[in-house]
């Protein structure tokens, strides 16, 4: 700092001491308790320093101290998601829903949320041998990840989806449980996907006997029966491309049931207690069908009714960014004893299933991670205080946490659309419509909220400021468990293909739905006079898209893929946009809920139109882009 002042070198150091506490905000031990209740502060105290005897270095380090953000039931303290549930659920279902979550609230904040910590403090350790050099391959994991297995049976947080208690509206009650434990979780909420989605594999199969037990187990709310599983799909050539990625071969066996031989490089939840997985069928030569026609989908038990692991060797334990309270690992297969429930080469389509569960999973955790970030944001800032008054008070301070809200406010609304959808779908309530939208709102959910998610707990974590990157905070761990949203489960460009594969296979019929369920939705919100230009700007967008859509037909193979992510983008912001200004044409709407409509329909609603027009998906402007690329590298030439 700087001062007028001037210290002669014979002066006490109390002098220093002064001066050092003009400069500071008037509480002497950190921010006064009242300024965290949006009291004023700045009002000028002078401290008698005479009556203190404290050294000078433990005075500075004192005044330095930062009240910690607090936040109390995530439940009741989320605007949005109460107003949703109030809007769509029926009276007698919203009763009883509403009490049980504002008792989860306190749950997870007095019980769940610090067993998800110590997950954090305590993550998995592989102990390859025992002492006496025997091979054990044991992933030892903590207490409060095994507690914390126990709580997901009790709360149903898996059951709740299949029992259908309120019929439709069950699956998206099981999913604001998930969202709301998903940021405690300590990282359960991975195994708790995948559990998901094995159980709705075997749903889809009709639940055949032998897999009944699997399943009940699955669906248990009883901790002491519930099972939770794995999904092994991953191998060495990489993720999404399993077609011509999988090695692992079955080999049938005298009584029916198949072993398993390969290697999974990249199995998460490697703890659980089953799996689903895919490989080859050997014919009785060895050979084995390459491609996806040639793989098929297995189950299999991790341990046998001994606790010895099925003749599965686990390598090692992955080193990752984040997502470190849970284990995964690389496994070999050696002859694992699997059992065959998907049809010959039928793998992939069978799995579709748990892919889009697992999807949806992602989604819930990519909200969830937004909403927390910006809850312990907005109450940082009722505490902390910076140029004489509290961070709430400064207005691009306000503004930043606002646009972070509206996005997490999209991407929440575009969450409940799609476990409504689904809940239609699995009670067969839902139309080819309902079914076709959500076959199509899946992959585009997911690899755009995967990228709002990163960039929003990114800028959460600078809104305070150097506090944001110290590792016992607790931030950087969110920031860390979020950045994986956009990589699992289909990356954005491999989710954005996916995204025109379902616009080929309905043959048109998806997007006649998407435009179709928008502009309803726009009509029904058109005589709210504050929606108008929302309205407008969305239904501008939405002719835009439609004229792309007309030309894509004409276009080269090379232009619609490299127009993939605009266009699933597209699709995200003009569903999204919608639903957030339906939600704000409700009668008992307020003015935040306009402002989030209004605000979210000012961004490039249609990015590909706008990119289209500036000719970036020609094939010319492909072989640019290599070039940009690889300028100055040894690589040259292009496929294009």
């Amino acid at each position: 700092w700087r001062s007028s002042a001037t210290c002669k070198p014979w002066q006490s150091g109390r002098v220093l001491l002064r001066l050092w506490e003009r400069c500071q905000p008037p509480s002497r031990k950190g921010i006064n308790a009242t300024a965290g209740q949006g009291q004023r502060v700045g009002a000028q105290e002078e401290p008698v320093l005479e009556d203190l005897e404290m050294p000078l270095a433990r005075r500075e380090t004192e005044t330095l101290f930062q009240e910690q953000p607090q936040t109390g039931n995530q439940y009741l303290e989320d605007a949005l998601l109460r107003s949703y549930l109030k809007t769509h659920l029926p009276p007698k279902v919203l009763e009883e829903v509403n009490q049980e979550l504002e008792r989860f609230g306190n749950r997870l904040l007095t019980k769940i949320k610090p067993l998800g910590w110590e997950c954090e403090l305590n993550p998995p350790v592989f102990r390859q041998y025992d002492a006496w050099g025997q091979r054990v391959d044991h992933i030892v994991t903590c207490s409060a990840w095994r507690r914390l297995k126990e709580i997901a049976a009790e709360e149903g947080l898996i059951a709740e989806a299949y029992e259908r208690k309120y019929s439709s509206w069950s699956r998206l009650h099981q999913a604001v449980k998930l969202y709301l434990f998903s940021s405690s979780s300590g990282g359960f909420n991975c195994p708790l996907a995948m559990t998901d989605g094995a159980a709705k594999v075997i749903e889809s199969l009709g639940v055949p006997e032998s897999l009944k037990n699997a399943f009940d187990h699955l669906t248990s709310r009883d901790p002491k029966k519930f099972w939770t599983s794995g999904q092994w799909m991953t191998e060495r050539r990489g993720g999404s491309d399993v077609a011509n990625g999988t090695e692992t071969v079955a080999r049938k066996q005298p009584d029916g049931t198949y072993r398993l031989y390969g290697f999974k490089w990249f199995t998460s939840a490697a703890d659980s207690d089953v799996t689903l997985t895919l490989a080859r069928l050997a014919d009785t030569d060895g050979q084995v069908k390459q491609g996806s026609s040639g793989l098929s989908l297995f189950f299999l038990k991790v341990r046998d009714e001994e606790g010895k692991l099925n003749s599965i060797q686990v390598q090692r334990l992955k080193d990752k960014l984040g997502t470190r309270q849970m284990a995964t690992a690389e496994l070999w297969l050696d002859g694992a004893k699997a059992e065959l429930i998907s049809a010959e080469g039928r793998g992939v389509a069978s799995i579709s299933n748990m892919l889009n569960i697992t999807r949806i999973h992602n989604v819930i955790c990519a909200v969830a991670s937004m909403r927390r970030m910006i809850s312990l944001s907005r109450e940082y800032a009722r505490r902390r205080v910076a140029f004489g008054k509290l961070l709430k008070d400064h207005p691009l301070h306000m503004q930043t946490i606002a646009r972070m809200e509206v996005q997490t406010r999209g991407a929440f609304l575009l969450l409940m659309e799609i476990v409504r959808l689904l809940g239609l779908v699995e009670t067969n309530m839902a139309s080819e419509q309902d079914q076709l939208l959500l076959r199509l709102l899946i992959p585009v959910a997911k690899l755009y909220t995967g990228k709002q998610a990163s960039a929003v707990v990114v800028e959460a974590m600078e809104s305070f400021g150097g506090q944001g990157y110290m590792e016992d905070t607790g931030l950087p761990v969110i920031v860390r468990d979020t950045l994986v949203l956009s990589i699992w489960e289909g990356t954005t460009n491999i989710l954005s293909l996916d995204v025109l594969r379902s616009l080929t296979k309905s043959q048109g019929q998806v997007m006649a739905v998407f435009f179709s369920t928008v502009q309803k939705k726009l009509e029904l919100a058109s005589s709210t006079a504050k929606l108008e230009h929302a309205v407008k700007q969305t239904q501008d967008a939405v002719s835009s898209l439609a004229q792309f859509t007309q030309a894509a037909g004409s276009k080269r193979a090379v232009t619609m893929e490299l127009a993939a992510r605009d266009f699933s983008y597209a699709l995200a912001r003009i569903y999204a946009g919608t639903l957030l200004i339906e939600h704000a044409a409700r009668p008992d709407a307020s003015s935040t809920d306009i402002a989030a409509a209004r605000r979210w329909c000012n961004q490039e609603l249609c990015p590909v139109a706008t990119e289209l027009g500036n000719s970036s998906y020609e094939a010319e402007e492909a072989l640019l882009d290599s070039a940009l690329v690889y300028e100055g590298s040894p690589a040259s030439g292009s496929r294009l």
